[in-house]
């Protein structure tokens, strides 16, 4: 196979570049470390994985981690731990990789992080982690900062497949108990955090399976499932409880798990999964989808698999979808591999204001997804069964930048045109569902129903013994941020039940 033969000589490269490493004087002086190229990640071919559902990247072997790692200049102040919204150690793991300890390095992220296999593969650590590289910024270009995100992969990668993983130690039970609500980044990482203090957690989930928008929202060919799975296994060997099929709000109000059901504190990390639509005329169309309705039908549901799957699909051919982070990408890539002819991505900046990571670009420029930049609909055309056959798309050019500093999008007149689709995913953005704060009047929100917190320091909310971290607190964010709002709100939950 010819990703396999690419993968081949991605290896025998990173073992030469190892084998010269080692005539040099040791320890590497930082030229030497400078010379160093990056190596690349090996990827399935583009024309193979856009019609599956394998995952595209296929991973670092040993050789290419271990001489990648021996590009980290080890700085004095590394601002990659800084920019890592949970803190890790990152010179410290990387060191060890670039021993070829690779045990001791997964033990070093895990000091912080539970979740490594995860964030390796969908934080944006070209705006997180790898931004203020040291090497990438004497290369003067953040493409040549140290894979930091590569080599979290790998050693969590290579702890699970040489059946190596550990579970945290556990402290004497203290009798007390913390209720989480929603099994999402945030919330898995506040089980680990306060259950190693001693602490009995009980995790909540309203669907039917545990991880949040990491099962729902991300597709298989970005983070198989069975990774997802892997990584809560480990919370239960911790002894976490999980019920599933659980609403809260519906099935039982939050305070009476305080009052009634005996939790001594609770976390709310229930995500922001209400879709938001652009207001415009046809959204009510046969053919216009929420994209996150949609990737939970793909995902969740294994619309894919369509001798088996647990729901039907809408079979659309020429689909278009509005947006351009990384929902937007999932969702364009997502379509192709449900039979989608053709995809388009409507986007009403350019190109290089495209909030979605660079890599998810760049994976789906190569797999044909089409990009239509300064472009935005006005309205969405049906046919006489009210089934989307078009839209009228409007023409943008740059203007002054808003309040959030990006540049203002401002719509050319007279330069309308009509474009042909048969699908609409829209993916500009969600918010937070209203079910648990209209249910607690005694938590505050704010007006676009995100949970305000009184001591942002821990993540306390204003109602005593509940916390609250994630997207329903940040709106739409990225695993990572999310995990680091947890490790707050986690912190705070301990402090408290310390005490009390």
């Amino acid at each position: 196979m010819s990703e396999r033969k690419t993968i081949e000589q991605m290896d025998a490269e990173a073992k030469e570049n190892l084998n010269n490493i080692k005539e040099l004087p040791q320890p590497l002086k930082m030229k030497d470390r400078l010379a160093i190229a990056p190596h690349a990640m090996p990827e399935l071919e583009p024309s193979y994985r856009a019609r599956s559902m394998e995952e595209v990247a296929c991973g670092y072997t040993e050789a290419q981690a271990v001489a990648e790692a021996h590009r980290c200049l080890n700085c004095k102040k590394p601002f990659c731990v800084e920019d890592c919204p949970v803190h890790i150690d990152i010179p410290a793991f990387i060191a060890k990789i670039a021993e070829g300890d690779f045990k001791a390095a997964i033990a070093k992220i895990k000091e912080t992080s539970l979740l490594p296999a995860i964030c390796g593969r969908v934080c944006p650590q070209e705006r997180q982690c790898q931004l203020n590289c040291t090497v990438g910024k004497i290369n003067k270009d953040v493409e040549k900062s140290v894979g930091i995100g590569r080599l979290e992969r790998f050693v969590a990668d290579y702890e699970r497949e040489h059946g190596e993983i550990v579970v945290p130690a556990i402290k004497p039970s203290t009798g007390k108990k913390v209720a989480v609500i929603g099994s999402g980044p945030a919330g898995l990482v506040v089980a680990a955090d306060v259950r190693r203090e001693g602490h009995d957690v009980t995790i909540f989930e309203a669907f039917h399976k545990l991880g949040g928008v990491m099962r729902y929202g991300i597709p298989e060919f970005r983070l198989p499932k069975s990774i997802v799975d892997r990584e809560i296994q480990t919370l239960e060997a911790m002894g976490v409880h999980f019920e599933t099929n659980y609403v809260v709000g519906r099935t039982r109000k939050l305070m009476d798990l305080l009052n009634k059901d005996g939790f001594d504190a609770l976390f709310i990390g229930t995500g922001a999964g209400l879709p938001l639509f652009m207001g415009i005329k046809g959204e009510s169309l046969v053919g216009v989808f929420a994209a996150n309705e949609y990737l939970t039908r793909a995902n969740l549901m294994k619309a894919y698999d369509k001798d088996h799957a647990d729901t039907p699909m809408w079979p659309g051919k020429n689909v278009v979808v509005l947006g351009g982070g990384n929902v937007a990408m999932d969702s364009a890539r997502m379509a192709l591999r449900l039979g989608a002819e053709k995809v388009r991505i409507v986007y009403r900046r350019s190109m290089s204001e495209l909030p979605a990571r660079g890599e998810e670009i760049h994976h789906a420029q190569e797999e044909g997804v089409e990009f239509c930049v300064l472009q935005n609909p006005s309205e969405i055309l049906g046919d006489e069964n009210g089934r989307v056959r078009g839209m009228i798309v409007d023409k943008y050019e740059l203007g002054a930048p808003d309040e959030k500093g990006r540049p203002r999008p401002v719509k050319l007149e007279g330069q309308s045109f009509e474009m042909e689709c048969d699908t609409v995913l829209v993916a500009i953005g969600n918010g937070s569902n209203p079910l648990i704060s209209q249910s607690t009047p005694e938590l505050k929100v704010n007006k676009r129903g995100n949970i305000e917190l009184e001591d942002q320091e821990v993540n306390k909310t204003f109602v005593e013994r509940v916390y609250a971290g994630g997207d329903i607190v940040l709106g739409a964010a990225t695993v990572i941020l999310a995990m680091g709002e947890g490790r707050k709100a986690a912190k705070g939950i301990n402090e408290y039940l310390a005490k009390n």
